[in-house]
């Protein structure tokens, strides 16, 4: 019988902070969004810091009004390890505005975070203002 619910631990809550949006419309594969990703932190009982450059967000504006992400960031922890995150993921706008859901995955050299490389994260989120805010979960 299949799961009904998956099996998660908390990571971090991240908050991202933005740029205005640099728009190219009528592409082959739908409209683009290129978004900086300026700054923001994260924070959770295994690790906290901030996001730095480089960083952002390729969204597509897909046909059906959904948008596809596709994030690159560089997390910087409180103990200054480096860590690559990725993801991609949907949004889809609502009455209560941008839902998202997102797959992240991490990339570290660093021995102390080095569990990260072996985890598949899920990222449960969407707007607060002009950030964008995920829960990021490790899916056990």
């Amino acid at each position: 019988m299949p799961e009904s619910t998956l099996p998660v631990k908390h990571l971090f809550k991240i908050t991202l902070n933005t740029s205005d949006p640099v728009m190219i419309t009528d592409a082959p594969q739908g409209s683009r969004m290129l978004i900086d990703v300026t700054g923001g932190s994260f924070k959770g009982e295994r690790l906290s810091g901030t996001v730095v450059s480089p960083a952002g967000d390729w969204v597509t504006l897909r046909a059906d009004g959904s948008i596809k992400l596709d994030v690159r960031l560089i997390l910087k922890t409180d103990d200054d390890a480096m860590i690559y995150i990725s993801y991609n993921g949907i949004g889809l706008f609502g009455e209560d505005g941008l839902k998202a859901r997102s797959a992240p995955l991490f990339e570290t050299g660093d021995e102390r975070y080095a569990w990260l490389n072996t985890i598949q994260g899920v990222g449960i989120g969407g707007l607060e203002g002009s950030d964008v805010v995920y829960e990021i979960y490790e899916l056990l």
